[in-house]
């Protein structure tokens, strides 16, 4: 297990040349944010996280099938895995922060294209849906509608 690398990984490599490549930049394993995500776009307010199947538990896939020795050990450690990554992901829902979960099966050969294609859209989305958000919301007063009367006006003296 000494020889299983958590940081510069194939799958993460990947991502990270095809985003640098279409102009994203980013930090590496960002330290002040918690989990540490692989790629944190700080201008896009994103965390993105890129999980081996295996070590993450990844429900329904092929890659993640558990070892036929020593069960409960591994069991125990890729479900300790799941709740570590759930408790980062809210921690940095509550700092306002998106999460994007990359899996390494979805980037390969057959289905890379595709999904390194949304992951882009998905950026561009919610920046564009950030900025429309928080503009909105700043510019948001009780003023009255164009068609309501003003508060304290006596309508009923101008009726005839």
């Amino acid at each position: 297990m000494s020889a299983i690398k958590s940081k510069n990984t194939k799958p993460e490599l990947l991502v990270r040349k095809f985003l640098f490549s279409r102009g994203f930049r980013y930090r590496l394993n960002y330290p002040r944010l918690p989990g540490h995500p692989d790629l944190v776009l700080r201008k896009y307010k994103t965390a993105i996280f890129i999980n081996g199947c295996f070590w993450h538990g990844h429900e329904g896939c092929k890659y993640y099938v558990l070892p036929k020795t020593n069960v409960e050990f591994w069991k125990s450690k890729i479900e300790q895995n799941r709740n570590r990554d759930k408790e980062e992901q809210i921690k940095l829902a509550f700092m306002g922060w998106h999460c994007i979960t990359v899996w390494e099966c979805q980037l390969k050969p057959k289905v890379r294209q595709q999904t390194l294609e949304s992951l882009v859209y998905t950026l561009s989305y919610t920046f564009l849906n950030d900025r429309r958000v928080k503009s909105y919301q700043e510019a948001k007063e009780n003023l009255p509608m164009v068609a309501e009367l003003p508060i304290g006006y006596d309508y009923t003296k101008n009726s005839n």
